[in-house]
């Protein structure tokens, strides 16, 4: 049977044990996995059989909960603060401030103020507080508890408790004033403010950690949003305008000075600058010319360019990035599973320690005022809400940093991994050094070098060898190209012969040349020597018969690498590994202050080299971009793919690098610790809080109120832990 994968974005979810609860359903379902994520609000679910998404749907509405497919191909939008929520928030301050007040201080307080308090109360129970109550019900019609339980059980109970001493006790009868019942307890003592202010600021901390989380996934819906909405199509000559999603694969494309690129796609035609710093995090725009690969939702930031449609829709590389980024934010790291366990029995295990506990203060005083009290205060004290956010909200403020600076971080066992790193294994080619050929310096004898770039080029414009369209790049950067030759002629693996105006040209190997007899002269001899000594491919270029220079090519080291490690921004062993030459991998480690080289590699043997490696204790991290470092990629603790490498390769990765620039590696390991950290630190607190806060409301030192501030603020702090990874500073 067939596996696909869905994707369901979730409703009616207000705690950990929500997502718990839809797990749960989807379990039920005949070959469903399912993984929820509460900060996100979304399902990732993969089935193996025939199950279809009504079905899934259908599971999850049977238990209270809403839920609608994910289209792929939609356009992620920012959702939307909900209006009511922020009504309810102000209304519930504004009528709870006054009763707070009028409650706390004796100064205050009239003949009659309980009439008053109890009046503005109603509303903010009822109506405010209708969503826990609503959620309440509806968990109870499946015999279930959630946060919303506690809450909705510790404003009804301390309500009711105080309407009834206001209508059948001294309270009420001869208005007696209550007396410090935040802290103290009075034999008839009233708990409006407690109803009210519980209300308030739990409905607050719901508010807060709603707009927190718009603010994380904010990074996700701009790195999707970069995309053009439309495309100027090439169709007979003519610019035709049509939506970007109407571009089909083989199309070409016109993008202009300013225009966003509407697809992935290959230049055919023009020059320019790209700044893909909304996709990749790269702040400086990189030149393009012929053969150049682009990525769709970068910026043309110079002149008028061609492209043709390589990849469209769902199939680009931002709709791929973005996959990764949702697919990490619905994970789950290990420790959340075992905080879902807990949260599945925590509400239950508080709403009997609440009974409990009153009716042993009972027993203990006689005081059904106090025993009230100290349950009421239970309930609202112990709502796991920090605990439910922990995890997932550091998750997705952390993954979403990443993807504005181009580190995809793609799921959350990476995060354990990055912790335990002793050495990191770097591939040559496409990580340390650019990954395809480049001039790198030019000889001439009796022409200047231009005209010797200048002639190469306009003779191999029409080969696809790669020492070609190195030449040709280098011809187009210094402006030189014009007219292509006349009557070229290529020899496979030797060079190109073409007719300049009257003058015959030739490029190619200089063993072609000497094997033709043509002579070269020993001013280029010598440039040739050291240039093969030193690991560079070289293009002779003649005229007629006579050879006027030599273009040596390269693979050049990436500036950044070079700053990366010098920098030390590794702070962990370092080792090269290349399928290249040993001679030409030991000069590129040497360029960028790599001591130990692995060198000439397969890739069953790179693999082996990580085995060897993980054998004797270390935990590898491999950097790689191609086919040949898959299975190193694969085999590795940590896999970090170069975004511009192979889809082989990123698929066997843990963590995409979008941009070139290797400093991002050491950015992607430390986030990863930082993310890994905050997520420890939500927990601890979360964890203490409950493990203090419970015992404290037992104890009778609390009352209501202040427990509904410490349980909300406690949320806050969880929230505003995470948050602080948005502000994280790349190198």
């Amino acid at each position: 049977m067939s596996s696909t994968h869905v994707d369901l974005a979730l409703e009616g979810m207000t705690c950990a044990t929500c997502a718990g609860r839809i797990e749960g359903a989807l379990a039920t379902v005949p070959g469903v996995t399912a993984t929820v994520n509460f900060a996100t609000e979304r399902a990732a679910i993969d089935i193996d059989g025939v199950t279809d998404a009504t079905e899934l749907i259908a599971a999850i509405t049977k238990v209270g909960y809403g839920a609608r497919v994910i289209d792929r191909n939609e356009r992620e939008t920012e959702p939307p603060v909900d209006p009511v929520l922020t009504a309810r928030v102000v209304v519930s301050l504004v009528l709870a401030v006054p009763v707070l007040l009028v409650s706390m201080f004796p100064a205050l307080q009239f003949d009659g103020f309980q009439w008053l308090a109890a009046a503005l109360t109603t509303p903010v129970v009822t109506w405010a507080a209708w969503p826990f109550h609503r959620a309440t019900i509806r968990n109870a019609r499946h015999g279930a508890t959630t946060m919303d339980t506690l809450v909705s059980l510790g404003v009804t109970v301390a309500y009711l408790w105080s309407m009834y001493a206001l209508f059948f006790t001294m309270a009420g009868v001869i208005g007696m004033r209550m007396e410090m019942p935040l802290f103290g307890y009075a034999p008839h003592a009233l708990y409006f403010e407690s109803a009210a202010v519980v209300t308030a600021f739990v409905l607050l901390g719901r508010l807060l950690e709603t707009r927190s989380k718009r603010a994380a996934k904010r990074s996700l819906t701009a790195l999707l949003n970069t995309a053009a909405k439309s495309a100027a199509l090439l169709v007979d000559g003519r610019e035709v305008s049509v939506p970007a999603g109407a571009v089909q694969t083989g199309d070409h494309v016109v993008v202009l000075p300013g225009g966003i690129v509407p697809t992935d796609g290959t230049v055919v035609d023009g020059t320019s600058a790209i700044d893909s710093s909304a996709v990749t995090g790269e702040s400086i725009p990189v030149p393009v010319g012929p053969g150049s690969k682009l990525i769709g939702g970068t910026i043309n930031a110079g002149g008028r360019l061609v492209i043709r449609a390589t990849a469209v829709g769902a199939a680009t590389e931002l709709a791929r990035l973005t996959r990764m980024v949702e697919e990490a934010q619905a994970g789950k790291a290990p420790v959340q599973k075992l905080v879902d366990r807990i949260s599945r029995v925590f509400v239950p295990l508080v709403i009997a320690l609440a009974v409990s506990g009153g009716i042993l203060w009972f027993v203990a005083t006689l005081d059904l005022t106090r025993s009230i009290s100290v349950a009421v205060t239970t309930l609202v004290i112990a709502c796991p809400c920090a605990l439910g956010l922990a995890t997932p909200m550091a998750l997705l403020v952390g993954t979403g940093r990443g993807a504005r600076s181009g580190i995809i971080i793609r799921g959350t066992d990476v995060l354990e991994s990055t912790r335990r790193v002793t050495t990191i294994i770097l591939d040559k080619t496409g990580t340390l050094t650019s990954g395809h050929p480049t001039v790198v310096d030019v000889a001439a004898d009796g022409v200047s070098p231009d005209t010797v770039v200048a002639s190469a080029a306009r003779v191999e414009m029409g080969t696809d060898h790669p020492l070609a369209r190195a030449v040709v790049a280098e011809a187009t950067t210094r402006g030189l190209m014009a007219e292509t030759a006349s009557d070229v002629i290529v020899e496979p693996g030797r060079g190109v012969t073409g007719m300049l105006g009257s003058q015959r040209v030739r490029a190619g190997s200089l063993d072609w040349f000497v094997e033709s007899g043509t002579q070269i002269p020993s001013t280029l001899a010598d440039f040739a020597s050291a240039w093969t000594a030193a690991g560079r491919s070289l293009v002779a270029v003649a005229h007629e018969d006579r050879v006027v220079g030599i273009i040596a090519v390269s693979d050049v080291v990436k500036p950044s690498a070079i700053e990366a490690i010098r920098a030390q921004l590794f702070a962990r062993a370092l080792a090269g590994a290349s399928g290249d030459s040993r001679a030409v991998a030991e000069l590129v480690a040497r360029e960028v202050g790599i001591t130990e080289v692995h060198a000439p590699l397969s890739p069953s043997e790179k693999r082996e080299l990580i085995t060897k490696l993980q054998s004797t204790g270390d935990v590898v991290a491999m950097v790689g971009d191609g086919i040949n470092d898959a299975a190193a990629l694969a085999q590795a603790d940590l896999g970090i793919a170069m975004g511009h490498g192979t889809d082989v390769a990123i698929e066997s990765s843990d963590i995409v690098i979008v941009s070139r620039d290797l400093r991002r590696v050491s950015d992607a390991i430390r986030l990863s610790r930082a993310t890994l950290g905050t997520i420890r630190g939500n927990l601890v607190w979360a964890f203490g809080y409950n493990a203090l806060a419970i015992p404290i409301a037992l104890a009778g030192v609390m009352g209501p109120a202040i427990a509904g501030i410490a349980m909300a603020l406690s949320s806050v702090f969880v929230v505003a832990n995470s948050a602080r990874l948005s502000a994280f500073r790349m190198s």
